[in-house]
């Protein structure tokens, strides 16, 4: 009797299989991306660019050390109460501000709220708030700070929109988005409100406390 031999499987068609559940886990996979703070970088000054002198008055010096403590104006201050410290800072309102487009000289704040206080911040567009970290400080220190100092600037801008149009800073932008971005008198009072309460938030180069 002949011995019946068995037939061989045909591995062509498993390898086309294999071949296109790859090519499905790797269109249906989700990649974890990471994420940042959106930053625009300033353009770069022209040659023989002499930067005006600013107050140490104007400028709300924030640093963060190597132990992720905070300081702000060489004191100590929690992360909690950060935003209200700066808000009062930018809506001090203590002097004139630099002139705007179609103003030859700087005027008073008439809309800020603040204390008025001589000795801090003129205007919120003269008011920069500075950071300057330590290399050896959390990263998630540093993003906090960011948080709460746009945070602050957020609030001072919906009070205002608030104040002068019933509608939060907020809304207007929505809206504005809504409209594609046509719509002409929102576009106004966004560059209206933006110039009252300019976010001026500058890093310093990181510092390095072990050498």
């Amino acid at each position: 009797m002949a011995r019946r031999e068995n037939p061989e499987i045909n591995a062509g068609s498993m390898a086309d299989i294999a071949f296109l559940l790859l090519i499905f886990f790797l269109v249906t996979t989700t990649m974890d991306v990471d994420s940042g703070i959106s930053m625009k970088l300033p353009e770069k000054p022209p040659k023989n660019y002499e930067p005006p002198k600013i107050k140490e008055k104007n400028i709300f010096e924030i640093s963060i050390n190597r132990n992720n403590d905070l300081f702000v104006d060489g004191d100590v201050m929690e992360l909690k109460d950060l935003k209200e410290a700066a808000k009062k800072f930018i809506d001090n309102g203590g002097g004139v501000g630099n002139p705007i487009p179609g103003e030859e000289k700087g005027k008073e704040c008439d809309y800020c709220q603040g204390a008025r206080d001589p000795e801090s911040s003129d205007h919120p567009n003269k008011a920069i708030v500075s950071i300057e970290s330590d290399r050896a400080s959390d990263y998630s220190t540093y993003v906090t700070v960011q948080n709460e100092l746009r945070t602050a600037y957020a609030e001072l801008r919906n009070a205002l929109s608030l104040k002068k149009y019933n509608r939060s800073f907020v809304e207007i932008e929505e809206a504005y988005k809504k409209s594609g971005n046509k719509d002409k008198n929102l576009e106004i009072i966004i560059k209206e409100i933006k110039t009252a309460y300019p976010q001026i938030i500058t890093d310093l180069d990181p510092t390095d406390s072990s050498e």
